[in-house]
């Protein structure tokens, strides 16, 4: 098991945007946070009123971006323009390459959001784009994955749990797998262990610990190959 405490995340400081990243990043290097199996990038960004990144290219990667707050516009080279908001989910599979733009959508407000990338399982694929309304509800949602509301190039699943104080579950890292944990809201325990926003835990192959919301309680889950 290891932990990686929100305080410890790689920080990006502009005058426009405020991000913390969970793994290595762009010109970030930390050697012993390098991914989580096939889950190389979690940002946790927030971005001012009219502000964003401009248009840029990516290829051979799933891009899933989960909206936290405000709206994230989003225009692509293969004709999809996304307006989302809070509890809104989009996925853009890169493929053999993609350009596209992300800003803040508002003159007037924040948007927050993650940014996660996960390896494909294979190169070279049709690019795609996706997005979802999050069903407004408790439990475990799957955003990404079999079963879920949207689809993914990989054996992959990325659910939402949101939990009420005293709720429990449990998660295992079977086989040549990997579980990641990232709390959005609240906080979640484990005995002594408790993990609280941006805060996320990596549990490996074989490993299993069983988790009770400290009140109410809003995080991701990811099983990824390792």
């Amino acid at each position: 098991m290891r932990i990686r405490p929100a305080g410890s995340r790689l920080p990006t400081k502009a005058g426009w945007l405020d991000s913390k990243h969970s793994f290595s990043f762009g010109h970030h290097y930390d050697p012993q946070w390098t991914g989580s199996g096939a889950l190389l990038v979690i940002n946790d960004d927030t971005v001012a009123p009219g502000a964003g990144f401009g248009t840029h290219g990516h290829s051979d990667m799933e891009i899933i971006s989960v909206v936290l707050s405000g709206k994230l516009t989003h225009k692509d080279s293969q004709g999809n323009i996304g307006h989302l908001l809070p509890g809104m989910v989009q996925r853009m599979s890169a493929g053999t390459g993609i350009r596209h733009s992300e800003y803040n959508g508002s003159d007037t407000e924040h948007v927050h959001f993650l940014q996660i990338w996960i390896r494909p399982h294979s190169q070279g694929l049709a690019p795609s784009y996706e997005e979802a309304q999050v069903p407004d509800q408790k439990g475990k949602v799957i955003l990404a994955g079999s079963g879920g509301l949207m689809a993914i190039n990989q054996d992959a699943e990325l659910a939402q749990y949101r939990l009420d104080a005293g709720d429990e579950v449990a998660f295992k890292a079977e086989s040549r797998r990997k579980r990641y944990l990232h709390v959005i809201e609240g906080g979640i325990s484990a005995g002594e262990l408790r993990l609280g926003p941006g805060d996320g835990l990596e549990l490996s192959a074989g490993e299993e610990r069983r988790f009770s919301a400290d009140g109410e309680a809003w995080f991701l889950a990811f099983d990824v190959p390792a």
